[in-house]
């Protein structure tokens, strides 16, 4: 399923940068306002009354401020530890607490009503407009249709506007008041329209489901009616921080690989303390900064908060904002801030380097995708480093390094190649990781077998030769 947050997610590139912005020129305007006409057809054959239409469109124009957020995609983006060390902002909770102690009983009605942790609906709530200060100033109407008219995703744009005028038409909302982000996410808890169409609840009973107002309500409701309906299972976590040992095969840490607890025990992945993983049926484990960074065990609850929005930051931040209003401290997890997450245009390098070498990312779009993420992992275990898939710095680096033919072995491929050479009679001596005179001397034994020039020296062609 679409996620709901998919319009809202297009909304992270900070709304006060500085922006050049182009004028609609009269060409473009005639153009929206054909395009607008033909629109306004699609509309009514869906349902939409053209009274409704022409109020809502009236002296609606583009606005070229969202083609330029539309367009200008950020060239980095925020370490997984800065965006959680913001989720959790020290202001983030105390509001939270506070909203809590101020919504009490209105927070246990709704959790009563649809079986679903108050404090995670909470986190949402934080986490989606700070609890309601900055939900975006932004008309709806005229943003998706600048958006449906002349952005990248139009077809999108499109449903989600025909979303937004049957709202109206229902009666929830103005269109002067349809207010939100500027990719078309609304109110406390930023619902796109269409989402708002399908989950949004009266919890207030006044005939209305309204997400702008003060009154938190229908909004908090309707993010609950929204994990309900996806399945929240009310009292279990959606995550928790685990220790995995040394020598676990890191290709099985990755949020589609899912093993109950008995088999996650089996492979020797505990809780921090040592004890056992709870049994919350199948879980997954994630490193969501690679084998240098903390790893998850991530729960049914996880995968449903990431229905709402589908990134393991954000519902790692959604969860762990609801545990510290409950009262819970910090995570204390440890994050490898010295080698930085990679950019958009060195993500490109990197597919590009991928594919070079063999490793298909299937295009190179800047975006590390599943099959990016794959690439990434052959290439790792091609190379004998943990197959993390994560995109560092280091590992752009790396395997640029072995595109460029400048790569260096390190001790598990050199073990490799020994390993190898023993198996194939070549005797190499005892696989240790280090290429000393017996080992050179099995190199090139094998080498000239095989019609090679016998240089005797440990390379990446020499482990593929073997079979690596």
């Amino acid at each position: 399923m679409r996620s709901l947050f998919l319009a809202a997610a297009l909304a992270i590139t900070p709304l006060a940068a500085a922006q050049a912005q182009t004028p609609i020129t009269v060409e473009q305007m005639a153009s929206f306002d054909r395009w607008k006409a033909g629109f306004r057809a699609q509309a009514l054959s869906q349902g939409v009354r053209p009274d409704v239409f022409d109020s809502a469109f009236a002296s609606v124009t583009p606005n070229p401020k969202i083609l330029n957020f539309d367009r200008k995609q950020p060239e980095f983006s925020r370490p997984i530890w800065k965006y959680l060390e913001s989720a959790v902002a020290p202001s983030r909770v105390k509001n939270g607490r506070e909203k809590l102690a101020k919504h009490r009983d209105l927070m246990a009605r709704i959790g009563q009503t649809y079986g679903v942790d108050p404090h995670v609906v909470l986190g949402i709530w934080g986490m989606e407009s700070a609890y309601g200060h900055a939900y975006g100033d932004f008309s709806i109407i005229r943003s998706l249709a600048t958006l449906a008219f002349d952005g990248r995703r139009q077809k999108f744009a499109q449903e989600q506007l025909i979303g937004a005028l049957k709202i109206i038409q229902n009666g929830d909302i103005p269109a002067s008041q349809m207010l939100g982000s500027w990719a078309g996410a609304m109110g406390h808890v930023q619902f796109i329209p269409t989402s708002f169409e399908a989950y949004a609840v009266d919890f207030t009973g006044d005939g209305r489901r309204d997400f702008w107002s003060d009154d938190p309500s229908d909004a908090l409701g309707s993010a609950a009616n929204y994990l309900a309906r996806h399945g929240w299972r009310t009292g279990q976590p959606a995550y928790m921080p685990v220790r995995v040992p040394q020598g676990i095969d890191y290709y099985e840490l990755r949020g589609s690989n899912k093993l109950s607890a008995a088999e996650w025990n089996a492979r020797g992945v505990t809780a921090m303390n040592g004890a056992p993983v709870p049994d919350f049926g199948p879980a997954a484990v994630i490193i969501p900064a690679g084998a240098s960074g903390p790893a998850f065990m991530t729960f049914h609850n996880f995968g449903v908060i990431k229905k709402y929005n589908n990134a393991d930051s954000y519902a790692l931040g959604v969860a762990h904002l609801g545990e510290r209003i409950a009262g819970a401290g910090p995570m204390n997890v440890r994050w490898p801030k010295d080698d930085r997450p990679l950019g958009r245009s060195e993500k490109k390098e990197l597919q590009a380097a991928l594919t070079g070498l063999g490793f298909d990312t299937n295009g190179i779009d800047g975006m590390l995708g599943k099959d990016s993420r794959a690439a990434l992992r052959r290439f790792q275990r091609s190379r004998g480093i943990p197959a993390d898939g994560y995109a560092s710095a280091k590992l752009l680096e790396r395997v640029k390094a072995a595109a460029e033919g400048r790569e260096s072995l390190g001790r598990q491929q050199v073990m490799a190649i020994q390993q190898r050479l023993n198996q194939r009679g070549f005797n190499a001596g005892s696989p240790d990781g280090v290429a000393g005179p017996m080992t050179r001397a099995a190199i090139a034994a094998f080498q000239r077998s095989a019609g090679l020039t016998a240089d005797g020296q440990p390379s990446v062609p020499l482990l593929q030769a073997l079979g690596g």
